[in-house]
């Protein structure tokens, strides 16, 4: 069956939809993976420091320790406490891209979904940049600097940071969705043999692609509205 087909579906006693499903598809993955990474906790507090890790123990060590490394690369010693955000959006955007391994329609094909990380994001850059500068000096280093008749390209520009992060994620996942769910209606009893490849890249290397430039533009605009 087509991954767009198989749907979370919550629907009131006349048949009207309730919640889009993938708000649904959303919401049950966060459950997921909340009763996941407290379990993760658990683990984690049972585990003998005295002894190598290994299982669940040492996977949180390497995510960990890869998503600290990322951003401190990418933004510096000093930018560290963003890491637990930028650790959470991407375990949540690489699970939800890859929804559509299971069957199910990933949330971040529904705009609603791209659009409040992309506000979330925007929120943490403006924030973060207020909290540095100052209101005045962050708006005047955003949108006046050096050059001040540029201010209607600056206000453009910050104007489509939220649009460009969110449907540059909609986009590529919703049309890997589009092409799996043609293939699977084009090929039929055949599409076991075509699918498994296709998914490989729609849902994995795009979805893996998708989250990389995701956090990557957030910890970058962010540094960039703190400097």
């Amino acid at each position: 069956m087509s991954p767009l087909l198989m749907k979370i579906v919550v629907e009131n006693s006349n048949g009207e939809t309730l919640v889009n499903p993938t708000v649904a598809n959303s919401v049950l993955l966060v459950v997921v993976l909340c009763v996941l990474f407290i379990w993760f906790g658990s683990k984690v507090k049972k585990a003998d420091p005295s002894k190598p890790s290994k299982g669940v123990v040492l996977f949180l060590e390497i995510l960990i320790t890869g998503i600290e490394g990322l951003v401190d690369q990418t933004m510096g010693t000093k930018y560290m406490k963003f890491a637990p955000y930028i650790g959470t959006l991407a375990v949540y955007l690489v699970c939800a891209n890859l929804l559509g391994l299971i069957g199910l329609t990933a949330p971040t094909s529904d705009y609603n979904v791209t659009l409040a990380l992309a506000v979330m994001t925007i929120v943490l850059m403006v924030g973060s940049g207020i909290k540095t500068k100052g209101i005045g000096g962050y708006l005047y280093d955003t949108y006046l600097g050096d050059f001040p008749f540029l201010l209607p390209l600056n206000i453009t520009g910050e104007l489509a940071k939220p649009i460009s992060l969110s449907f540059r994620l909609f986009g590529n996942i919703l049309s890997g969705g589009i092409i799996m769910s043609l293939v699977y209606q084009a090929l039929g009893w055949f599409s076991p043999l075509i699918a498994p490849f296709a998914h490989g890249y729609f849902d994995i290397f795009a979805g893996v692609i998708q989250t990389l430039i995701f956090i990557m533009l957030t910890m970058i605009w962010t540094q960039g509205a703190m400097e």
